[in-house]
């Protein structure tokens, strides 16, 4: 029987592409935070649907550190040496969701990155229960 030279499967690249061209992790080429915030834009709407899972993903993911309420106050907080941040009522509120986004997508100085443990629709869905729990926030603040 003949056996003929051994070939190994894309030995030789079947093309190859210019850097940041190809999808590397989640469908998008690498980005910094920064470069987040000033380039992406939520292409989700507050539907209902997308409201209750995006509750799920920050009640299962982001509650244990940030709290129920996004204050700051989780259950786990009083563990980390850095206390977590007030989503509902600090800094995040005045920035682009971009912003928020590629926290969740790369991390932050002391929040680990979340983009292996959730899709990019799936960021962008705890982007729109932030933006909710802020909403909230600002209504209670109203009212007092």
């Amino acid at each position: 029987m003949y056996r003929g030279p051994a070939i190994q499967p894309l030995e030789v690249a079947p093309r190859v592409m210019p850097a940041g061209t190809m999808p590397v992790k989640g469908g998008m080429p690498p980005m910094s935070r920064e470069e987040m915030t000033v380039k992406l834009k939520n292409p989700l709407q507050p539907t209902a649907a997308n409201l209750k899972h995006g509750e799920f993903l920050f009640m299962t993911d982001c509650a244990p550190c940030h709290g129920d309420n996004g204050r700051g106050k989780g259950p786990v907080a009083h563990l980390l040496r850095v206390p977590p941040a007030d989503l509902a009522m600090g800094l995040s509120k005045a920035l682009p969701d971009g912003y928020i986004y590629g926290t969740i997508r790369n991390g932050g100085i002391a929040m680990p990155s979340y983009d292996d443990i959730m899709s990019s629709h799936e960021r962008w869905q705890v982007v729109l229960f932030v933006r909710h729990l802020q909403q909230e926030a600002a209504q209670k603040t109203a009212s007092k």
